[in-house]
């Protein structure tokens, strides 16, 4: 093997700061330790979220509307934390030690809210009738709340691209192994929440709060150990300093130059004379013909040279011009991901009021908690993921001829048309269970004789939605992020989920205003068995038909990225 051969061409190097061996770094030797970390992560970020709205309505003594807002602000706030992460991996710290830093801050998170169901004195104190949280003991478990908030924040945007670093991506062969990287990462985080969903919702229902609490702290703790086992087989991708510096020369260099003609030749734009790219860790980027206004920065004129070198907030290359243009292009295929992120957060909140309404038994003795019917969600995302790998991609392949299937924009869309589905199943499920409450005169019992298992089909749908459109997006934004940018990209199609469950605060909080006025119960009342929960539904089944046509037209409208060269 000739030695250019022996490293790889992506700019990754070893724990040890020298160029990454092949043979001895990345690939699924490797990525065993990443996925058993996120599978562990994954486990104890369900633990302690999937049933929370539960929690807080229990252990905190909060309403419907208040426990279901509390939940998804502070979800939506876990997906927002990963752009500081990203910030600090692609800018700073690089991906490696961003994840290694925030488990610490991760595990104080996890450790500080078990203390808060199990410590005399955090513990808020129950009668028979109702639990008295204190100020100080809500204010304690939001402080713990949002530690883990901030904890996630530096490893959701990193694990998955850091995951994909494994493989060099000059390398045909490696490059065809990343693409079922991703298929694979998701099955292991669905794997921690089938768990997390069965077995430890059912804990913190029966066996208490400190122990529902107290495994997934653990788990995070074995999520940690995992990570850093792998320490000698990963690749590491350099920071390429602040990218957001990178953008704003753009930006200000392009009105510097509004009034420069930019060439119709486009070899005559400014760009290194290397093969590398003076960007740490990047190739360079070819120039694309959509936002041509950015391309002026990239024009040389006479007043771009300070001391006999480029002033970079005056003339930019080709490849920092088509960092911004990429990113900007990205922005609408993000916006159509937020409708699916709020139909999503539904399973966390709507799903799990619904579920508390019907009758839970499994048997004469056992009793199912509503949130762990989220396991059915997990279950099918575990049969899909692999299906779509071995059997959907091969069989598209025939009549599409794309080595992937489908195209990443394809692949997106029909999740989005999936999850239509899911919704309208909701709500032809809630008005089957207002039927019987009206026909019965069910108004005032607290569980209706209608087993919670027809929850089922609503869960599954979303499963399936989620191996085409979150998957999807994963390895979207992975592969059409500027190299020295994909963290930052990768925590933008997360915020796409924060954005989602804000949008269903919204949704609820303005429904809930219009329609309680004169004095009416409105849609999502206390008693779900005088509201209209159905409506809620409906709308959201429009809302996702209304976003599905846009996004036909944003995915017909978009420009791949075209990487040239090596890393430097």
């Amino acid at each position: 093997m000739a030695e250019e051969d022996i490293y790889t061409k992506d700019g990754t190097v070893d724990i040890h700061k020298k160029p990454a061996n092949k043979k001895k770094t990345g690939n699924w030797k490797a990525c065993r330790f990443i996925l058993g970390n996120e599978c562990c992560e994954r486990l104890a970020y369900y633990g302690m979220s999937t049933n929370l709205v539960n929690y807080l309505q229990k252990q905190l003594n909060q309403g419907n509307v208040t426990a279901s807002n509390n939940v998804t602000n502070w979800s939506g706030t876990c997906y927002i934390t990963p752009l500081i992460g990203a910030f600090l991996a692609d800018s700073y710290m690089g991906r490696f030690w961003t994840i290694a830093s925030f488990s610490i801050i991760y595990c104080l998170g996890m450790t500080l809210l078990t203390l808060t169901a199990s410590v005399s004195g955090l513990k808020p104190s129950c009668d028979k009738d109702a639990c008295h949280p204190t100020g100080a003991q809500t204010a304690v478990t939001f402080v713990a709340l949002y530690l883990i908030a901030l904890g996630t924040g530096g490893i959701k945007p990193c694990v998955s691209s850091f995951g994909a670093d494994q493989f060099d991506e000059t390398d045909d062969g490696e490059r065809e192994k990343k693409s079922s990287f991703f298929n694979w990462f998701y099955l292991s985080i669905n794997i921690g929440a089938l768990v997390a969903s069965s077995v430890l919702v059912w804990i913190q229902m029966n066996v208490g709060w400190g122990w529902g609490f107290g495994i997934p702290a653990v788990a995070m703790a074995i999520a940690v150990v995992f990570f850093f086992s792998g320490s000698r087989l990963y690749r590491i991708q350099k920071p390429g300093g602040s990218p957001l510096t990178r953008i704003m020369q753009v930006i200000v260099a392009s009105f510097r130059k509004s009034n420069v003609v930019v060439p119709a030749d486009k070899s005559l734009l400014y760009e290194t004379a290397d093969e590398e790219c003076n960007i740490q860790g990047s190739r360079k980027l070819e120039s694309t013909n959509k936002f041509k206004f950015f391309d002026k920065a990239a024009v040389e004129t006479q007043t771009d040279q300070v001391k006999g070198s480029a002033d970079p907030w005056r003339l930019c290359t080709v490849t920092q011009v088509e960092e911004l243009k990429a990113i900007i292009r990205l922005l609408p295929v993000w916006a159509s991901g937020i409708v699916f992120a709020t139909v999503y957060s539904q399973m966390s909140t709507m799903f799990v009021l619904q579920g508390n309404t019907m009758d839970q038994h499994m048997g004469p003795n056992f009793k199912i908690p509503s949130a762990s019917l989220s396991l059915f969600d997990t279950l099918s995302v575990i049969f899909w993921a692999p299906v779509y790998d071995i059997v959907i991609v091969p069989f598209a392949r025939k009549f599409t001829g794309h080595e992937r299937g489908f195209t990443q924009l394809q692949r997106m869309g029909i999740g989005l048309l999936i999850s239509i589905f899911s919704m309208v199943a909701a709500g032809i499920l809630e008005v089957v269970r207002l039927n019987i409450v009206k026909r019965n005169n069910y108004y005032d019992i607290e569980t209706i004789p209608m087993t919670i298992f027809w929850q089922v089909p609503q869960y599954f749908i979303v499963g399936c939605a989620e191996v085409f459109t979150f998957i999807g997006q994963l390895e979207f934004f992975y592969d059409q992020a500027p190299d020295a940018m994909r963290s930052l990209c990768s925590a933008l199609s997360l915020t796409t989920v924060a954005v989602g469950n804000y949008l269903s605060t919204l949704l609820v909080t303005i429904v809930t205003k219009v329609t309680t006025r004169n004095g009416k119960l409105g849609w999502i009342p206390d008693n779900l068995n005088r509201g209209h929960l159905d409506y809620f539904y409906w709308l959201l089944a429009i809302l996702s038909v209304l976003n599905f046509l846009v996004y036909l037209w944003i995915a017909k409208w978009f420009t791949y990225k075209k990487a040239t060269g090596r890393a430097n």
